[in-house]
């Protein structure tokens, strides 16, 4: 029952997401935060995805064509599967990196949601690594297999899976498009809120 309930607020953020996408907003950047995007170059990928299921979608209502019953449900679960895959794509680009005065906010598309403290931030490094194995006290947030940037705490933060177990982080690896410039602003962030850039435009690029 708490699976069914998780799964369909996930579905929900995707088609909120995909709303937001159209409308060319992002969500969570409101309050004066700046926005770090992670998604370049993930789009050819998932929209190759979206049009492997269009394909799937022909072939199974050719198939399925003399049990018109049996096609209606099977053409309704691959539209549905196919806005989903979309929707994952734009849950990337409207639910960034959002930098502010006090915390850094690492997401990735509707799945990961962690607010760090920066005062917990004991370093940030750009470190660009496509292979990960899974240690205790590490989080990696990898996007397309990699991840571009080590964020080092001074003390655990909870991290909350998917399906809702706690696990305690001391060490996060996470990708950003403009790692470098992501860096930077940590490091000048931490050193006090008027050395924070402003704030990007509540577009997504």
């Amino acid at each position: 029952m708490r699976t069914g309930l998780v799964l369909a607020r996930h579905e929900l953020r995707l088609l909120v997401s995909l709303a937001l996408w159209v409308t060319r907003r992002r969500h969570g950047t409101r309050d004066g935060g700046t926005a770090f995007g992670y998604a370049r170059g993930q789009g050819p990928v998932m929209f190759g995805f979206a049009f492997v299921c269009v394909v799937e979608s022909i072939t199974m209502a050719v198939l399925l064509r003399d049990y018109p019953a049996v096609h209606r449900v099977v053409f309704m679960l691959d539209v549905y599967t196919i806005v989903l895959v979309v929707g994952m794509h734009a849950a990337s680009v409207v639910r960034p990196h959002v930098l502010d005065a006090g915390s850094l906010r690492i997401r990735r598309a509707a799945h990961v949601d962690l607010r760090i403290p920066l005062e917990k931030v004991e370093s940030v490094r750009r470190e660009l690594r496509t292979t990960h194995e899974r240690a205790e006290g590490e989080l990696d947030v990898a996007i397309g297999a990699q991840t571009s940037m080590t964020l080092q705490l001074t003390e655990p933060v909870a991290h909350f899976t998917f399906l809702g177990r706690r696990r305690d982080v001391r060490l996060v690896r996470f990708h950003a498009d403009d790692a470098d410039s992501l860096v930077k602003a940590i490091t000048l962030a931490r050193s006090g809120p008027s050395a924070l850039p402003s704030p990007l435009p509540d577009q997504p690029g």
